[in-house]
């Protein structure tokens, strides 16, 4: 059992480091810590600036006091990023279609004027496909492969020309995105930081797997969260980090691994039922937040379905009480 005197000796925070390291047992978890122990520990406020970001020395010390006496029924809580920690998938379907005009990419169905994807199109290509560049090969495959001033406005045709336009592509893409995410005017969903903080204070180990490429992760996660809150996540693995993208289970699989835990005991936080599939698949908990572009959606064997975490307390979410909530029919009923 960790004493008090042992948890003043050292920070809760384990930084995420590029490799990931695991937490390699039981009694080095965060989670095993005596919640005596944390009433006592009171954390250093981080040194960081930003709107986002502000308040998480308060939230910390806040969360210490209020929510590490609470037992906990989850050994991880894993968030998904994009549509969960930000909404972003307009700005995802925004940074790809100015990579489209960049780069003049053109279909043969419509040679006119380069690829557009509307608002509709996206959301529908953001819930069947997992992934960006899977996303781009499979609406190529549906309506013929491009022509673009990649490969001097002549068509891809060969599997080296195809890979070769959506590397350059996806690369164009996401640099653009994260113009538009360092521009200060994009800000975490409502209720996520709180929730981190809490976690993290509880003593349950936190982390983010998200579908998109590493280079995009380590840019947005860190804009968003800032940097001390980003350093003290438990794990982040990013789409690239394994071989297949969701819906497979593969990133919540592996995170379980390096997490040390049950899967079973894991909680994971997603938008969409390509997320929902890999959570379930993993064989982890889900809890849906969702958006305008996935709120239609069914998610069968999710445990509840919010439409945001504004207000929502870790130990509620933790200890099941949302379970069986679904935010839809709340406010269905409410017309």
């Amino acid at each position: 059992m960790v004493t008090s005197s042992a948890i003043q000796s050292r920070s809760l925070a384990v930084p995420c480091k590029a490799a990931c390291q695991p937490l390699t047992s039981k009694t080095n978890r965060p989670n095993a810590i005596h919640s005596s122990a944390l009433r006592n520990f009171v954390p250093t406020a981080p040194r960081f600036a930003g709107a986002a970001v502000s308040s998480y020395a308060a939230t910390t010390q806040r969360a210490a006091i209020l929510v590490a006496a609470v037992p906990t029924s989850i050994d991880a809580l894993i968030f998904d990023c994009d549509g969960v920690i930000v909404e972003s998938e307009d700005i995802h379907r925004r940074a790809y279609n100015a990579a489209f005009q960049e780069f003049d990419v053109r279909c043969p169905g419509d040679t006119s004027s380069p690829v557009v994807w509307s608002v509709e199109f996206y959301d529908m290509l953001q819930n069947k496909v997992g992934g960006g560049k899977p996303k781009m090969r499979w609406y190529f495959g549906e309506k013929g492969w491009p022509a673009s001033s990649i490969l001097g406005g002549k068509t891809a045709e060969t599997e080296d020309e195809k890979t070769l336009l959506i590397d350059t592509l996806q690369d164009w893409k996401t640099d653009k995105y994260k113009d538009i995410i360092g521009s200060g005017q994009v800000e975490p969903r409502p209720g996520i930081l709180k929730l981190m903080d809490d976690a993290r204070a509880s003593g349950t180990p936190v982390a983010v797997c998200s579908a998109s490429t590493k280079a995009a992760v380590t840019f947005v996660l860190p804009a968003l969260l800032g940097k001390e809150r980003f350093d003290s996540l438990d794990l982040f693995m990013a789409g690239d980090d394994v071989p297949l993208k969701k819906p497979d289970p593969s990133i919540y699989k592996v995170a379980a691994e390096r997490l040390n835990v049950d899967p079973a005991r894991c909680l994971v936080i997603e938008d969409s039922m390509i997320g929902l599939a890999a959570a379930l698949g993993a064989g982890m908990r889900c809890v849906i937040t969702y958006h305008s572009g996935t709120e239609s959606q069914d998610f069968p064997g999710a445990s509840a379905v919010l439409a945001n975490m504004d207000g929502m307390e870790f130990a509620d979410l933790a200890g099941g009480k949302v379970e069986g909530r679904d935010d839809r029919k709340v406010a269905a009923g409410a017309k």
